[in-house]
């Protein structure tokens, strides 16, 4: 079905422009930019500012690389949390989706995806050595491997393993398979996740 040029240049712009984040079809762009038209000149601005504000200004944590406003996250820097256990993520959708179950008191490592050959994502493209680096720094005594149940999640598992198997005095947890096989994390109910967090156990690199 062709699409009829909207009246005004400047809305068909805006409605491209909406229409590209994930999810987000014409008619819903349509839909958000009407929307704005009516709000207050400074509504929209104050929108746009903390948009802007966002881009420039957001930081990644230099420890965990999860999204922070400060080169340390308060995750990270929260003298309460269990520093000696890291929970490995591919995201920071995951990292969220773990913090609402309110089961798990450590730290996170954030890789940035999984490794991927269809995709072009290979170990050097995600941020498995920095992992290791906090590894070698001997004061960690557990990771747990908290990826989705997919093919990419079990291939990342297993290289991960293969890495931390030098420093054999660290466990090597995996979530207990509550979480459906092919199921991405984030969108696990916080109950299940929870106890797949507590329930881990020890992964089989085999």
């Amino acid at each position: 079905m062709i699409q009829q040029p909207f009246s005004s240049q400047l809305l068909e712009k805006a409605v491209s422009e909406f229409s590209k984040f994930p999810g987000i079809g014409r008619k819903t762009a349509l839909r958000l930019v009407l929307w704005m038209l009516r709000q207050e000149e400074t509504e929209v601005e104050q929108f746009a500012e903390t948009i802007h504000r966002m881009k420039q200004e957001i930081k990644y944590c230099h420890i965990c690389h999860n999204i922070s406003d400060t080169d340390t996250c308060p995750i990270c820097g929260d003298p309460r949390r269990d520093a000696q256990t890291i929970c490995v993520v591919e995201n920071i959708q995951d990292v969220m989706a773990i913090e609402n179950t309110m089961q798990y008191k450590g730290l996170y490592h954030v890789l940035g995806g999984v490794i991927s050959p269809m995709d072009g994502m290979g170990p050097s493209d995600i941020e498995i050595d920095s992992l290791v680096s906090r590894v070698a720094e001997g004061n960690v005594k557990e990771v747990i491997l908290a990826l989705s149940p997919t093919m990419e999640g079990d291939t990342t598992n297993f290289y991960i393993y293969r890495k931390l198997a030098p420093y054999g005095d660290v466990k090597i947890s995996i979530i207990a398979r509550g979480v459906s096989v092919g199921n991405e994390l984030e969108y696990t109910d916080e109950i299940t996740l929870g106890r797949s967090i507590l329930n881990r156990t020890l992964f089989e690199g085999k």
